[in-house]
């Protein structure tokens, strides 16, 4: 009889202290993961009532703006963007995810004590207290770097996008003037060897780059303008091309009144050269330019020609040899900017190549995953009139600009002449180029849309010269 009741109370039920070790070893592991999935959980079932409903309304506050936030961004992208580009949202985001760390790892630790630990058998112990720490430090760590991230991009956007003027396009294009800025022991002040504006449709994102040569001469400025005023017949002195517009007015500051004479008189010159408003700009220090490259990791380029690194006013130190390359940060630089064994011209259509690489290659996984050091570089990198209202817009644009095709048109022999260009010549090769991108190609105001030339193959695709008239960028670089 004793072996049948033995047999009939066997397992659990032979050794009731092993079975209550694991019930509450079980009841533990329940309050941590009830706390892990939903704040509060255990306080409700088990401990401080009130605590447990005040953390449950405060997650599923989180989870409501968490499925506010994701129909955002099912329904409206922008509106989406509008919101993380609002400083004063991220810095309210950011102190909010500093407490919601806090408060999360003191729910963790109170499960823990619900849990009663000293009551656990000692291997039982340790796991709930190496489980609990964990979960603090994972779940802390998270919140803790998610607001520092939030920080960081305020940062950014309130370092940089200090304007507050909002410019709408012009029929229905925006239009930004890019300029690249070089600074050096050899020259006084930054003058901006690298010029292209960036003609965007509002709505597609389908951008032309239009590339203006450093030693445009004869340029004409506004009517009733400063730089009018002081040459009516165009600027025609000596030395006097496109990038030294900028240094002559920042020379005679006092002539202007004005904050940025250089980049006003610039801008001003760029609208009359293509006939465009002009609604931003954008200078980029060449030397940050760089910075930014490392900072995500490089950028992958189809190199066409031999390229310098150095050599100008300084030693060449290296090349750039051609083929698939993963360029670095100065490589990419110096494919930027060499005009080593090679010309100006050569230099613009390499330019537009590493700006369509970028466009192309820096997704939002990648950007989020450099943020601090894209934010880090991009300080001493950008200067920029576009104001934070429209900085949802250009995210915008850019993304849409991805799947688009690029289309660039450069003011460059044999079509333009640089020493004495015909700017209305130069008109009709922008508006041909815009109304090829729009999908524009009958006559329309008594000005015949033609075709832009297609890169051809052989030894001409290569030549990085075809960059600067190409109805497809990426298909020429």
């Amino acid at each position: 009889m004793s072996d049948v009741r033995s047999s009939v109370m066997g397992g659990s039920y032979s050794r009731p202290a092993d079975t209550s070790a694991r019930i509450q070893f079980r009841r533990a592991l329940t309050l941590t993961a009830m706390t892990l999935l939903m704040p509060g959980s255990a306080q409700l079932v088990s401990g401080n009532k009130r605590i447990g409903r005040v953390a449950i309304r405060v997650w599923l506050g989180f989870l409501a703006v968490g499925a506010v936030l994701l129909f955002t961004s099912l329904t409206s992208r922008q509106g989406l963007l509008s919101i993380m580009l609002d400083t004063r949202l991220l810095m309210v985001g950011r102190w909010v995810l500093i407490a919601g760390a806090i408060a999360w790892v003191a729910l963790i630790v109170d499960a823990w004590r619900l849990g009663r630990p000293l009551e656990l058998r000692r291997k039982h112990r340790l796991w709930m207290t190496g489980l609990n720490g964990a979960l603090c430090f994972v779940t802390a760590g998270t919140l803790f770097f998610a607001a520092h991230l939030v920080a960081v991009q305020a940062s950014f956007i309130d370092g940089v996008f200090v304007a507050d003027t909002v410019s709408e396009p012009e029929d229905g294009r925006y239009n930004v003037l890019l300029l690249g800025g070089d600074s050096g022991p050899d020259r006084d002040g930054v003058r901006p060897d690298s010029l292209t504006v960036a003609s965007i449709d509002r709505e597609t994102g389908r951008t032309v780059l239009i590339g203006m040569p450093r030693n445009l001469q004869n340029i004409p400025f506004p009517k009733g303008s400063v730089m009018d005023d002081q040459f009516p017949d165009g600027f025609n002195c000596e030395g006097c091309y496109l990038n030294a517009i900028n240094t002559w007015a920042n020379d005679h500051a006092s002539l202007f009144g004005k904050k940025r004479p250089g980049l006003d008189a610039t801008m001003g010159a760029v609208e009359e050269v293509t006939g465009l408003k002009l609604n931003y700009y954008a200078m980029v220090n060449m030397h940050g330019f760089s910075k930014l490259v490392n900072a995500v990791g490089g950028v992958r380029m189809n190199v066409r020609e031999r390229t310098a690194i150095g050599g100008i006013g300084s030693p060449i130190r290296g090349w750039i040899e051609p083929g698939e390359k993963q360029l670095t940060g100065d490589q990419a630089l110096w494919y930027a900017r060499s005009r080593v064994q090679n010309d100006d011209f050569s230099r613009m259509g390499r330019q537009k190549c590493v700006m369509n690489a970028m466009l192309q290659q820096l997704s939002p996984q990648r950007v989020l995953l450099n943020v601090e050091k894209i934010a880090t570089s991009s300080k001493a990198l950008l200067t920029t009139d576009i104001p934070q209202q429209d900085l949802d817009v250009f995210v915008e644009l850019a993304l849409k600009a991805k799947t688009q095709k690029v289309s660039t048109v450069s003011l460059v022999p044999p079509a333009i002449y640089t020493g004495n260009p015909d700017f209305e010549k130069v008109r009709r090769q922008i508006d041909k180029a815009i109304d090829k991108a729009e999908g524009r190609s009958s006559i329309q105001g008594g000005i015949t849309k033609a075709k832009l030339s297609l890169p051809k193959s052989g030894s001409e695709a290569k030549d990085p010269r075809k960059a600067n008239q190409s109805s497809d960028l990426g298909a020429s670089c």
